[in-house]
Parts: structure tokens; sequence; C-alpha cells
């Protein structure tokens, strides 16, 4: 016979929340590995002691993170999901009866609050710290990579600085990434001389709604996008660090040492480090060769970059006299050093150089000039590390790296932001990484 459910409702119901949560459910996990009694503490300057009760911060923090570790992006379709999901509910110690805080309530603390002080940069330390006490930090070898996120930001809506400022100042309200912008540039003051005495060119392009964002053309068509970067542990993948910048090349390097330097404050003191090409600058292996950090980077060699003319390798070099000779015999002798760039300039007779018969395959220059290294002793010392097997491993191990940037993208939803200004890229940022360190713990822990 067929059952026929029949609708109604009874008049009392026996339920316990608890129940309804399976005991392998991963929420259960990370809730087991979550104590914010230390942050809690921190958190008291941030709010009066008078006036009603304001939504309570672990609250706040708990919704966030089931936001990022299911991907759910929204801040509205967040407080749905929390409302009518029972895991969400349990893990947010809400119970069956308690309140889920409304959108627009829930925005003004998130930006207003949180953004007074570095809450979820502490909420980020505080699972590195789990992760460590759990053993699953190795602590000898370092990753580290960025990957660029299109920031919230219409491209077509881009123009030079000076055009986006005019239309600025016809508006009649500001918002609040533009006026952060704004006030760092009045804080910077006037555009400072390099160590060349030339003043650093400005950026092509600049959005009308985002102008921290960077104009990018890493991914395909240009965007204007922000970069994630990281700083991993070898071992299992833990993200020791992570940092927010704009998509531009230059910063990555400025990110890894920030990072770096950072983790010493919770212990994390690699010994090696392994990264792509675009780490392999002469400055960035010195400075991490002072620290006594093996560089597992290859190096970044421009000397064959000379549009089909000769290249470096075609001069001989005469330490006795300093100078480089030439194929036809000729000298190129020492014109000027330049400690900032930690390089020096060797530089060719104009009238040797214009008489050269082979002066067409050599340069389009009146003389010939090469830019040599300082550090070119240890550019080969690092050209030699990667002879070693030790090297081929860690760039094999990199890939755990590149895998947390996919797992970022495609099961956190991190392909475009939500918030505006490098403040609300780096708090994204640090959601995600926070999630996806969560979720190993999780793994690898035994609860």
């Amino acid at each position: 016979m067929m059952g026929r459910q029949q609708p109604g409702e009874a008049l009392f119901y026996e339920f316990r929340l608890e129940d309804h949560v399976p005991a392998d459910h991963p929420l259960r996990k990370i809730d087991r590995l979550l104590d914010f009694t230390e942050l809690r503490a921190g958190l008291q300057d941030l709010y009066s002691h008078t006036g009603r009760p304001s939504i309570d911060p672990e609250l706040m923090i708990r919704m966030l993170l089931v936001g990022y570790l299911y991907g759910i992006r929204s801040e509205t379709r967040l407080c749905q999901e929390v409302h009518l999901n029972l895991a969400y509910r349990w893990f947010c110690k809400l119970g069956l009866d308690g309140r889920v805080p409304e959108r627009s309530t829930f925005s003004k603390n998130r930006y207003g609050r949180f953004a007074e002080g570095d809450v979820l940069r502490s909420v980020f330390e505080l699972v590195v710290e789990q992760c460590m006490n759990a053993g699953i930090v190795g602590g000898v070898g370092a990753l580290v990579d960025g990957s660029t996120v299109e920031a919230d930001a219409n491209w077509t809506r881009r123009d030079s600085p000076d055009k986006i400022k005019d239309t600025w100042d016809k508006s009649e309200r500001i918002s609040r990434p533009v006026q952060t912008y704004l006030d760092a540039l009045d804080a910077a003051g006037p555009p400072k001389p390099d160590g060349n005495g030339r003043i650093p060119k400005g950026p092509k392009y600049i959005s009308e709604t985002d102008p921290q964002a960077a104009w990018s053309l890493k991914d395909g068509p240009g965007r204007f996008s922000y970069e994630t970067n990281y700083l991993v542990d070898d071992l299992n993948g833990v993200i020791m660090d992570v940092e927010a910048t704009p998509a531009r090349l230059s910063q990555e390097i400025v990110a890894a040492k920030a990072m770096i330097e950072r983790s010493k404050g919770y212990g994390f003191t690699p010994k090696s480090l392994a990264a792509d090409k675009a780490y392999g600058t002469s400055p960035f292996l010195s400075w991490l060769e002072e620290r006594k950090i093996t560089q597992y980077i290859p190096v970044l060699d421009r000397t064959k970059q000379t549009d089909g003319k000769l290249t470096r390798e075609a001069f001989t070099y005469d330490a006795e006299r300093d100078v480089f000779v030439c194929p036809h015999g000729h000298n190129l002798k020492l014109r000027a050093e330049m400690p900032e760039r930690r390089q020096k300039r060797y530089q060719g007779n104009t009238k040797t150089c214009g008489a050269c018969p082979i002066k067409a395959s050599c340069t389009d220059a009146p003389s010939r000039s090469l830019a040599v290294s300082t550090d070119e002793p240890l550019r080969e010392k690092v050209r030699a590390i990667a002879e070693t097997d030790a090297y081929q491993d860690a760039r094999r191990r990199r890939k755990k790296v590149e895998m947390l940037f996919a797992h970022l993208k495609r099961h956190l939803g991190l392909k475009r932001l939500r918030l505006r200004g490098l403040s609300g890229a780096r708090e994204e940022f640090l959601l995600a990484a926070t999630a996806q360190n969560l979720k190993r713990l999780a793994k690898l822990v035994p609860t």
C-alpha cells in the first residue's frame, strides 16, 4: 500500500540541535580547534562599556568563516544560509531560536568595528598557531608566490590619474576606497626622485571606483586586480602568512620580505625558500643570503635580452684592468657604479665603436654599454644550487602553493573581490587563507 504523507504540525516537538549535526561533520572538527578567549579579550577596547549590547564579535567571525569555508560570498545569502542551515546555526552558537543579524547590521559592524582593529589578522595568526602546536608545520622550508584576483572595478571606467581626479572633483559624493586613496596621496606628498634622480612614473590607468587596484595584463585581457601573496610551509602546505598588494610585479618581492619578517613573530624561520623566476633578482637573492636562507630560485637574467644584438657572453672580462673586451678587441671601461641598483656600468668609446665594422650587430647606440651586477658571485652560487637534487625537490614541492591558489579560486570562489580598496582585498585574502588553513588542520589533526 502506497503511503501518503499527511500535512500538519504537532503542537510540541522534542528537538535537540546537537543530535542533528553529524559527528564527522567538518564544522565539528573545526569548532574543536577554535578558541576565541584571547581574541575576545583583545577586542574589548573596540566596544563601549555603556549602551545596548552589540552583536557578539565571535558570532560575526564564525559567520564569516562559514561564508569562506563554503564559498558563500554574498552577505545577504550568508545571513539566509546561517538562518536555515542547522549545522551553520550550531557552529555559530545560535541554537534553534538564536537571531541571525540582519544583513545591514552585519555589514555595518564588519566594515566599521572590524576595520578599526586588525581582528581578522589576529584570527589568521590564531589558526596558524594552532597548526604549529599540532605539529603539521615543518619549519624548515618555505614557498612563496602570488596570484591575481580581479577587483570589483569596471575595466571601462578607467583613465589617467589627472582625468580621474577631475571626475572626482565634480562628484558630489566620494566613496570610502576613493577617499582612502586620496588620503594616502596627501600623506605621501609629491613624488620623490629615485637613486638616479628620476621621478618614478605613475600608473597609466587608475579605476574611477577602486583607484588602489592595479591595471594588470597578467591573466589575459586587461583588468583591475589585486594580488594575494602566500608564504607557505613546504611540509603540509600550511599558509604561514598572506599579504595583499596591487597586482604589480614589483610588489611581489616587497610582499615576500614583509611575510618572512612577520612570520618570525610566531616562530617560523625557514632555512630555504622556493619561488619562481620573478623573485630571482639580485637584491632579493642578497637579502635572503644575509638571512642565511637557501635560495631555490631561478636567477632572473636579462643579459640575453638584447633584441638580437651581441649578448654579454661575447665580451671577455679582464679582472686585472677591470675592463670588458669586445669580440673586435676594444675595451669597455667602468663608467659608473650604481649601488642602489647593485650594478656597475661599463661603456665603450664613442669614436671606437662608431668606426667598428661589427657595430650594427652590437648596438644601435653611439657606443656599447654593459650593466653588470655587483652580486655576480652570489648569482653564480645560486645557479650552482639549481644543479642539485635538493633544488629539484624544492621545485616539485612548490606546486603546493599553486594548488592552494587553484583551490582558492575553484572551491572558495574567490575569482573576483566583493570589497573595494586595499583594505578590502586584505580582509578577503585573510579570511580565505584562514579557511584554507582550517580545512587543512581539520584534515590532518585527529580530533
